[in-house]
């Protein structure tokens, strides 16, 4: 931070700061690295489904966590791995190990973006000067600048004098040759034996051989990342907290207009609950979908520009004196508050269009998104309390990944099919066409709920694509749907 003329100017946000800078050919490398990497790449290019959600995603998660926590000589020193670094990396694993029990392929797409952003701070650690894009990036970003790194590596090894890489060569040709000649020999002795190793060992083709070599290379290269990352030196935040000086009355003016347009906008939704819908439909003359429909998006912008707008307040209002800080507090605190009841707005007007126009799963994330948007507030106002927060991105994307998990949990296809099917009970007609476009998860409730012959139909739509699983891509929902038995399915479309 430097200051001219009085007022100090501050440091470049957290979002804009440069990425560290390359440190390849000083780094040196731990000799449990390219093991490491090497195994773990092994293992996920044995049981990874690259193609679907199943259990071999978790142990390939394992692989690459145990992987990494083996080769960092500081987590064997007892520096690097802390209760934050290991509570991130259980959320990613945990975010993963959604493979093994949903069978929904949007949603697991995000569960593993999920994993990456968590797995990243779970290797970052505590904080650190780079910036928070950085951050939830660091896995994939350090992978890549680790090529010539771990490829430098690689020609040390290769070049060693002592022989330890031709011996490792020799001993991994014996092992492959004796499990060649063994394995068929047992396997015709017996048909038991036999038909585990049919379902352990897939068709060799040329397809899968090639899928092999990229999990290798990509699980490889993401453990090497880790350990490059790790085995530098640590860039570390300064602790200090610097103090913002200069004129509020730039940030006091628009801060006020702002809450005091919200506060107008907040008393019409207090006359809304109390005069009820139908007075509101009778003084807009629109429908009750089109009233929801119609403010819903616009809430959602208004909440994604007051968080932009308070966390640029949070970074460079003026906070230097006890007015500014109270100045602060009471701004930021009311705006957030009122930000709040916008939120819940946006929440009923989305409610009240799906119960007319059916339940989705756009419309269920974008309900999701809205809560963490409330979340967020809540910790808005809590960083206010001494105004620090540097915790609150971190603190942001642990609610968005622990929000996440818990859409997984509870299982949010099931969700909508429920939703979708009380409306039916209401006497309202059911999108059988959406239903039958979502995954394994919604067979227990189709079969539960829907009457033959169109249970059958829709039942069969969901299943049309479902391949066998090896057992890497062993899935609960899916393994379950194929108990399930169908009808004649007469009258099908």
């Amino acid at each position: 931070m430097s200051s001219g003329g009085g007022v100090a100017v501050a440091a470049p946000p957290v979002l804009m700061r440069p990425l560290p800078p390359p440190k390849s050919a000083v780094v040196p490398m731990p000799p449990a690295v390219l093991p490491a990497a090497g195994l773990a790449g092994v293992a996920a290019a044995l049981v990874l489904p690259v193609d679907r959600p199943g259990v071999g995603w978790l142990l390939s998660g394992v692989a690459v966590a145990a992987a990494v926590a083996v080769a960092d000589r500081r987590a064997q020193e007892g520096g690097s791995l802390t209760w934050r670094s290991a509570g991130w990396a259980f959320l990613a694993l945990a975010l993963l190990g959604m493979g093994a029990v949903r069978a929904s392929g949007w949603l697991f797409v995000l569960c593993v973006l999920g994993a990456v952003v968590t797995g990243s701070l779970a290797v970052v650690g505590e904080r650190t000067v780079n910036s928070v894009v950085y951050d939830m990036l660091a896995l994939p970003v350090e992978a890549l600048r680790a090529i010539p790194w771990a490829g430098r590596g690689v020609g040390r090894f290769a070049a060693r004098r002592d022989g330890v890489a031709r011996r490792i060569a020799l001993a991994v040709l014996a092992a492959a040759a004796l499990v060649g000649v063994f394995v068929p020999l047992l396997a015709s002795a017996d048909a038991a034996f036999a038909a585990v190793v049919n379902a352990m060992v897939p068709d060799l083709s040329v397809d899968v051989l090639l899928r092999w070599c990229c999990v290798f290379a990509v699980v490889a290269l993401v453990v090497a990342g880790a350990c490059y990352f790790l085995a530098a030196p640590a860039r570390r935040a300064s602790a200090d907290r610097p103090h913002r000086t200069g004129y509020g009355l730039e940030w006091t003016v628009p801060l006020t207009v702002l809450v005091l347009v919200f506060g107008l906008f907040v008393g019409v939704r207090l006359v809304v609950l109390f005069g009820g819908t139908e007075y509101v439909l009778r003084t807009s003359g629109l429908t009750s979908a089109e009233y929801a429909r119609g403010g819903f998006w616009q809430l959602c912008a208004v909440t994604v520009l007051t968080l932009a707008i308070v966390a640029a307040a949070l970074r460079w209002a003026p906070n230097s004196t006890k007015a500014d800080r109270l100045r602060q507090r009471v701004l930021l605190g009311t705006l957030s508050a009122l930000s709040l009841v916008l939120v819940g707005s946006a929440l009923s007007r989305m409610w009240t269009y799906q119960e007319a126009y059916g339940f989705t799963v756009l419309r269920l994330l974008v309900e999701v998104c809205e809560l963490w948007f409330g979340a967020v507030f809540v910790l808005v106002g809590a960083s206010l309390v001494r105004l620090r927060s540097t915790w609150l991105p971190r603190a942001a994307i642990g609610t968005a990944a622990a929000a996440l998990l818990a859409l997984a949990v509870l299982d949010p296809e099931r969700l909508i099919a429920d939703a979708n099917l009380d409306r039916v009970a209401a006497g309202k007609p059911l999108d059988d066409r959406y239903l039958a476009r979502f995954s394994a998860d919604v067979v227990p409730v189709v079969s539960a709920r829907v009457h033959e012959p169109l249970r059958t139909c829709v039942l069969r739509q969901v299943l049309s694509g479902d391949a066998p699983d090896g057992w890497p891509a062993w899935n609960l929902s899916r393994s379950n749907a194929r108990d399930v038995p169908l009808g004649p399915g007469i009258g099908c479309r």
